[in-house]
C-alpha cells in the first residue's frame, strides 16, 4: 500500500513538474503575434508576399534597435522579440546580425545608385528632366526611411570591411551619376556653367538633410516634399529666364560673362576631365560637408 501510494505520488509529481515546465515555457509566437502568424504561413517561399511583409518588419525593427542601442549591443534575440518572432523562426529569414546590416546598407546605398543609373540611361530625357527625377528619387527614399540613413551615418566607422567596401563604392556611384547629369546639362546649355562636383554635393547634401527633420508616415507629404526639393535642385542649376532679379543691362551682362569665364578657365585647367576622388560622407548618398577633402 505504501509502495502503491508512493508510486502514485511519484506519478503525480512528475506530471506536476511537466505542467510547471510547460507553463513556464514561452508561448509560441505564432499564436500571439500577427507577424509571427504571417511568418508561419509564409514558410520558406521567398516569393510569398507574407514573407516579404515579415522581412520588412524584421528590417524595420533591426534598424530601430541598431539606432537606439548600437549594432554591437543589439542581439538577434532583441530583434526577434521586437518582431514578435521566436529566435528559431528568425533564422528562417536572416542568418546573423551582419547579414541584416549588410542588407540595410545595400538597400540604402546600392539601390539608389542603381536607380540613378537607370534614370541616366533613359535617352528620351533631357539632363534637366533627369536631374529632377534623380532628386525626386533620393528625396522620396530619405523621406520614407530616415531611420536607415541616420543609422548608417552613426555606424559608418564600425562597418566591417565586407560591408564597408561596397558601401563606399555605392556612395561614389551616386555622386558620379549626379555629376554626369550636371555635366551633360552644361554641355547642352540647359544648365549654368557651374562646377559639377560642387553642385552635385550641394544637391545631395540638401536631400540627405531630409532624414534629420522630416517626419515620415504620410505618403502625400513625402511625395510633396520630394517634388518641392527636386524643383529646388533644378532651379539652382538651370539658366535663369529673362525675368532675372538682375536688371537687363551692363551689370547682368558682366555677371553672365563671369560665369562663362569661370567655366572656360576650368576647361582650360582640365578640371572637368581630371580624375577626382568622389569620396564623401554619408550612406545612400554622400555628405556635402566632406567636399573639403578634395
Amino acid at each position: 500500500m505504501n509502495a502503491r501510494a508512493s508510486s502514485g505520488s511519484g506519478h503525480r509529481s512528475r506530471r506536476t513538474v511537466d505542467e510547471d515546465q510547460q507553463a513556464r515555457r514561452p508561448q509560441s509566437a505564432s499564436t500571439s503575434h500577427p507577424v509571427a502568424q504571417m511568418a508561419a504561413e509564409a514558410g520558406g517561399d521567398r516569393g510569398n508576399p507574407r514573407r516579404e511583409l515579415v522581412e520588412k518588419q524584421i528590417m524595420e525593427q533591426a534598424t530601430r534597435l541598431f539606432a537606439e542601442r548600437g549594432f554591437a549591443s543589439t542581439t538577434l534575440q532583441d530583434i526577434a522579440d521586437a518582431s514578435g518572432l521566436t529566435r528559431p523562426a528568425l533564422y528562417h529569414y536572416v542568418a546573423n546580425k551582419d547579414e541584416l546590416l549588410s542588407r540595410l546598407v545595400s538597400e540604402s546605398t546600392q539601390t539608389p545608385a542603381d536607380l540613378l543609373r537607370r534614370i541616366n540611361e533613359r535617352t528620351a530625357l533631357t539632363p534637366t528632366q533627369k536631374l529632377r527625377e534623380m532628386a525626386q528619387t533620393i528625396a522620396l527614399r530619405q523621406a520614407q526611411s530616415p531611420d536607415r540613413f541616420r543609422l548608417l551615418i552613426r555606424s559608418e566607422a564600425e562597418l566591417p570591411d565586407p560591408i564597408s567596401i561596397p558601401y563606399q563604392q555605392s556612395r561614389r556611384y551616386v555622386l558620379k551619376e549626379f555629376i554626369h547629369t550636371i555635366e551633360d546639362g552644361i554641355r547642352t546649355g540647359e544648365m549654368r556653367p557651374v562646377d559639377p562636383r560642387t553642385s552635385a554635393l550641394g544637391i545631395i547634401g540638401m536631400l540627405n538633410w531630409i532624414a534629420w527633420w522630416h517626419l515620415p508616415g504620410n505618403a502625400d507629404d513625402d511625395q510633396a516634399l520630394a517634388d518641392h526639393l527636386a524643383d529646388m535642385a533644378v532651379r539652382s542649376l538651370t539658366k535663369q529666364d529673362p525675368d532675372s532679379l538682375t536688371p537687363v543691362g551692363p551689370a547682368r551682362a558682366m555677371a553672365l560673362l563671369r560665369q562663362d569665364l569661370d567655366y572656360l578657365e576650368r576647361l582650360l585647367d582640365g578640371t572637368s576631365q581630371r580624375p577626382r576622388d568622389h569620396n564623401s560622407g554619408g550612406t545612400g548618398v554622400p555628405h556635402a560637408s566632406r567636399s573639403r577633402r578634395t
